[in-house]
């Protein structure tokens, strides 16, 4: 008799069960029990109870995107969106006093269709344009007798608030060092060691998997500089001496990727170097001796050369930039008119535009009954047409059903709680929660709940908590219904978008070395070469999460996307191998008749893919 084998999971309904894991966040979770309940605390003893409700939102907000990194990194995080709410607040105030609810409905769809357009340039965009149209929908929907600059000045004062306590605040990290590297120190630590965990795994079936995360970890440093004060010219010499000690990075991933690349497994004393080397950035000491060299492959003789290079960086204050190149205008407007950014700014001025309409319908049908606000429905939907939250059957379930816990729960609360004193407590218990209910959207969207509804409901609406389920369940359905509407072009535009932004890096990155083996390599074209490689690897690692986001859609959206992982699978091929080829350049400048195979092999399976595929991708090379 046969057993029958368990089925696993639909992709969408694995997606919704699935939380992350890691230890509490102290540092944060402290930040958020100091944000919203001890500002509307101070606005309630002032008097000034409908501005402090607006300031705590504004810090609840911030804290959402409270994200760890280094406090530099947290800057532009959190200021950025702030100031794009402040805006939408400003803007939603006057335009929900002086127009018609038609005339309001159009603004806030032309607004959502810009602000969707520009959340495809990246993550904080996304973070800015979120709060843009929440800000609109609250500054519309949420009648208070406070002047509109006077809410949008709360508003400011309230992310600001959590951004200081973020800036001002040590971090466990900090506590055992400089104040000033609460997350780069360990940023560029974690490089050293991920190329040692690469060179441990070369020539076994881990190598790939050890490739990706020295990709993750260089990200993550990259973006742990990308503070105001770590800028390229750093102020400091401690600062130029971690720049420095990245910059040394760069070369032995380089060579690693090489290594990894060939297959020759080298001594087990070739990851000792960087190992040391990691030792030292954490705990800001001399590297110590070095393992002696082993020079019998080129890939190797170049791990060596790095390794020397490295130690003298370390001790000297001379660091460079940390080789991103910077976005020009052209690139954010191909971001925003691409593909991805039209299809996602249609769908999110369709969504906050139709939600924003039967909001104020229901409004003026006192739908609400006492409740004279509306923002919560195209609030809700911003928040559902995210596709940075998951899947979108995803997004619905877990945003329903964590409405419908957090509403309860907080029924329960408001009926035993002393009011206000009561009600703010919970509001500084919900902001310290925060940080850790981000793990899951669902527990996210639980605890905002029950803080926006606590701070409603000290600024003088009565209870809500059976309505806000209501709105949320009709905001779920417009999200699903505009999620699964044919739009102009073809589907999938952002993993289309950010297979050709990968393909692009690749074949910018491909010709430098290429060109590269024409010259004589000079130290700046070596750092050029480490910009492109960069590049390459990041924009690679964007498409891999977009491609694994649209694969857990339903079957209707998923089937858009059907053959990116494999187009994306080899173009990190391509990359991998240029690398080697430019490290093989390096030791003998000419490559060999397997580097030449290779590529031309590579190139070839990418041509076939973007036919089959229908992709308008950069047009690589076919010789080499």
């Amino acid at each position: 008799m046969s057993r029958a084998t368990p089925r696993s999971l639909p992709p969408w309904l694995d997606h919704t069960l699935r939380a992350q894991r890691g230890p509490v966040p102290w540092s944060a979770v402290t930040r958020g029990a100091l944000s919203a309940g001890p500002l509307l605390l101070a606005a309630v003893l002032a008097g000034r109870t409908s501005l402090g409700v607006v300031a705590a939102i504004a810090a609840m907000l911030a804290g959402i995107n409270d994200r760890p990194g280094s406090r530099r990194t947290s800057v532009k995080r959190l200021g950025m969106p702030a100031l794009a709410g402040a805006v939408g607040l400003f803007a939603g105030t006057y335009a929900g006093d002086h127009l018609g609810a038609v005339t309001l409905s159009l603004l806030l769809t032309g607004v959502g269709l810009v602000a969707g357009g520009v959340s495809a340039i990246g993550p904080v965009a996304s973070g800015a344009g979120t709060q843009l149209l929440v800000a609109c929908a609250i500054g519309a929907g949420m009648p208070l007798p406070d002047e509109g600059w006077q809410r949008a000045l709360a508003y400011l004062v309230g992310a600001g608030w959590l951004l200081g306590l973020r800036l001002a605040l040590p971090t466990p990290g900090s506590l055992a060092g400089d104040f000033r590297f609460d997350g780069e120190r360990e940023a560029v630590a974690a490089v050293y060691d991920a190329v040692a965990e690469l060179l441990d795994a070369v020539g076994t079936p881990h190598a790939t998997t050890r490739r990706v995360a020295l990709t993750a970890a260089l990200d993550h440093a990259q973006d742990a500089f990308a503070g105001p004060r770590l800028r390229r010219y750093a102020s400091s010499s401690a600062e130029r001496r971690l720049h420095a000690q990245y910059t040394a990075a760069l070369p032995l991933a380089e060579a690693a990727t090489a290594l990894a690349w060939a297959g020759e497994a080298g001594s087990g004393r070739a990851a000792a170097g960087p190992r040391r080397l990691a030792t030292a950035v954490r705990e800001n000491t001399h590297t110590g001796p070095l393992p002696a060299p082993t020079r019998s492959a080129p890939a190797l003789r170049a791990l060596d050369d790095a390794l020397l290079r490295a130690a003298e960086a370390f001790d000297q204050a001379e660091g460079s930039d940390p080789h991103t190149r910077r976005r020009t205008g052209k690139d954010l407007l191909r971001a925003v008119f691409g593909a991805g950014g039209r299809e996602y700014g249609l769908r999110v001025a369709l969504c906050f535009g139709a939600s924003a309409a039967v909001a104020q319908a229901l409004h003026h049908a006192r739908w609400y009954g006492q409740h004279e606000h509306w923002y919560w429905l195209p609030a809700t939907a911003v928040f559902l047409v995210k596709p940075d939250l998951g899947p979108l059957a995803s997004r619905v379930l877990c945003r329903a059903a964590g409405t419908v816990l957090g509403a309860l729960v907080f029924a329960g609360f408001a009926a035993v709680l002393p009011r206000p004193e009561g009600l703010i407590a919970l509001v500084a218990v919900s902001g310290a929660l925060i940080p850790v209910a981000t793990r899951h959207f669902a527990a996210q969207t639980a605890v905002v709940t029950v803080l926006v509804l606590a701070l409603v409901m000290v600024g003088g609406e009565p209870q809500a908590s059976a309505g806000r389920i209501g709105e949320t369940l009709l905001a779920c359905a417009i999200v699903l219904l505009v999620g699964h509407l044919p739009m102009p072009g073809q589907r999938g535009g952002t993993v289309r978008a950010r297979l050709t932004a990968a393909s692009r890096a690749a074949q910018a990155y491909l010709d430098h070395v290429l060109r590269e083996a024409d010259t004589d390599p000079r130290d700046d074209s070596r750092a050029l070469r480490w910009t492109l490689r960069r590049e390459a690897y990041r924009t690679l690692a964007e498409a891999r999460t977009a491609i694994a986001l649209a694969a857990a859609e339903l079957p209707a959206l998923a089937r858009h996307s059907e053959g990116a992982d494999h187009i994306v699978t080899t173009l990190e091929r391509l990359v991998d191998t240029t690398t080697a080829c430019a490290v093989h350049l390096d030791d003998s400048g000419r490559l060999t008749p397997r580097h030449t195979e290779r590529l031309t092999e590579l190139l070839g399976e990418l041509a076939e893919d973007r036919e089959r595929m229908g992709l308008r991708l950069p047009e690589l090379p076919l010789a080499v």
